[in-house]
Formats: C-alpha cells, sequence, structure tokens
C-alpha cells in the first residue's frame, strides 16, 4: 500500500540508514533500496544524499520527507475516526519503558489489559531513558514510560504515577529493625547501587547529595543495571539497596524482604510521553486511562 512505502521512506530518513529503515519496517535492505530508486526514478530527483555517512536528505528529500510526515499523520487521524464510528478499540500499543518501572508490574499490566480489550495487544521494550526517548520520537514506540522527563518542545508530557522508595534489606539485616533510615546513617552498611547513567542512580544521587551524603561516603559493594539482579543480591544478605515499593512487591509479600522508610521521604514521579505532533489512536488513549487506574499511586509507607 502506499501509506506502508511512504512509512519506510519517512523511516529511512529518520534513521539515516536504508538497512535500518527497512529492519523497522520488516523488509529486506535490497527491497527497501528498489523502492528508493524507483522513487526517485519516478521523482526524477535523488532523495539521498549518499556520498555522507549517516545518510542526509537532499533539499528534494526534506521535501518528499515532510509530505509523507504530514500524509501519514493525516492517515494516523483518519484511523482514529474511524475507530470512534466502528466503536471499536483493537489494535497494538508499543511502550518503551525504563527498567525501574517494574517487570512484574508490568506483566500483570499486560495480562489485565488483554483481558479487558481482548482485541488489543501490549508491546513493552525494556530500555535504557534515553533509548526510550529515541524510541517515541522515531516512531517505534506510542508511548514512552520515564521518570523526571526531560523537557523539550516535541513532547507532550503526562503524568502518570508516583511512588515511594526505601531501604530494601532482607529480615535479618540490622536495618531491618529500624523504624526510620535517615541517609546520614546508611554508611555504616553495605550497598548495592544501580549502575550509573540511569534514572534510579539520578533520582537517588540527587537525594542522598541533598542530604549531605556524598557518594564516596557509601560503601558500595557492586553496582549493577538490573533491578531483578539486584534484588537477588539484596535477599542474600550482600548489602541493602533503596528501591520502590512495586519493584521488590513480590518479594515483600514472600516475606523475602522488607522496606524501611527513608526519612526524608524519597518520592519518585512516573510521566508518560509522547511526540506533540503524533495524533493518538483510541487504543493508545484506552491505555493510559487503564494504566492510571491499574497503577495509582502507592500507598506511603508506614512509620
Amino acid at each position: 500500500m502506499i501509506f506502508e512505502n511512504l512509512k519506510l521512506f519517512r523511516d529511512i530518513a529518520q534513521m539515516k540508514s536504508i538497512s535500518r529503515g527497512a529492519m523497522l519496517n520488516e523488509v529486506s535492505q535490497s527491497a527497501a533500496s528498489q523502492y528508493m530508486q524507483e522513487m526517485e526514478r519516478r521523482l526524477g530527483v535523488s532523495l539521498l544524499d549518499r556520498t555522507t555517512r549517516p545518510l542526509a536528505l537532499t533539499p528534494a528529500g526534506k521535501l518528499f520527507f515532510d509530505l509523507c510526515r504530514d500524509v501519514l499523520r493525516r492517515e494516523e487521524q483518519f484511523q482514529v475516526h474511524l475507530d470512534k464510528l466502528k466503536g471499536l478499540v483493537e489494535g497494538a500499543v508499543r511502550v518503551a519503558s525504563i527498567y525501574s518501572i517494574g517487570l512484574s508490574e508490568m506483566s500483570r499490566l499486560q495480562d489485565e489489559f488483554a483481558a479487558r480489550f481482548p482485541h488489543t495487544q501490549l508491546h513493552v521494550d525494556y530500555l535504557r531513558p534515553d533509548k526510550v526517548y529515541e524510541a517515541v520520537m522515531a516512531d517505534q514506540a506510542d508511548l514512552g514510560l520515564v521518570s523526571y522527563p526531560v523537557g523539550s518542545k516535541d513532547l507532550a508530557v503526562i503524568p502518570w504515577r508516583e511512588e515511594e522508595m526505601a531501604v530494601a534489606v532482607p529480615p535479618s539485616h540490622p536495618l531491618a529493625k529500624e523504624q526510620l533510615a535517615l541517609p546520614s546513617a546508611l554508611g555504616q552498611h553495605a550497598y548495592i547501587n544501580r549502575e550509573p547513567g540511569s534514572g534510579t542512580r539520578e533520582v537517588i544521587d540527587r537525594y542522598l547529595a541533598k542530604a549531605g551524603v556524598a557518594p564516596d561516603s557509601l560503601n558500595v559493594m557492586v553496582e549493577l543495571g538490573s533491578p531483578e539482579a539486584i534484588k537477588g543480591l539484596v535477599a542474600t544478605g550482600l548489602g541493602f539497596a533503596i528501591m520502590s515499593r512495586v519493584i521488590v512487591a513480590k518479594e515483600l509479600q514472600l516475606g523475602q524482604l522488607v522496606q524501611v522508610p527513608l526519612r526524608p521521604r524519597l518520592i519518585r514521579n512516573f510521566s508518560a510521553v509522547y511526540p506533540k505532533e503524533r495524533f493518538h489512536s483510541r487504543l493508545v488513549a484506552a491505555f493510559l486511562a487503564f494504566a492510571k487506574e491499574q497503577l495509582a499511586s502507592t500507598q506511603p509507607l508506614a512509620a
């Protein structure tokens, strides 16, 4: 269909690569190259400057890119209004999420979303924060779920939920007996930290700095990128970690971990982001409403 061809060119232009654009559209690189050659032959102009790396658009290519983007945006609007006329909620929602949203929680959300909307699919990719933004802007995801979203003139931000973070330890840990955990006292214990560059690490570092705790004063045993791996090491007694209740909900229920509230509180905000120029479908709107309902703000920790 013509819309598929327009999307192929748009993706090649955005990714600045024929092979990557072909991959996004699930066609071979050879087929994508043939399409580009045929389009340039029909228009009588070159659309791509192939002498540069990465690929760049020629002036004619920029005009055609704008046309493709506008036509595809109108096609999205048409599908949305058509869905409204049909009264249907069906299709697929593509979500790019940072790891610390909680894999188990998102898995539950996928199951419950499918149960409520049986003609839909929810695809979730877990990425680093910078990759979430890239996926959303490149139309590889309908929505991005991030913490403390970066302001941009191109992105719309919808507040989603907030959660309280606390010290996670096994029941046998000395901190498990405390009613509260003060940042100034954390340096006495072994600490399992998130890897540098992660959104969770940045949130925790800002919190500790505001509390007057220098990073080198903490007894860091290891830095990891996976919340699942961190939980496993915490459960073995290697050290404490600062994690949200959503992340450790299963372990708390099984009695493998306990949480000690931090004072002052550490509240982390999450938002959904998407390009302002992109017209969202009825399905995406349904997912946002459903996600807010299912993953509302977590209750404050007792203390």
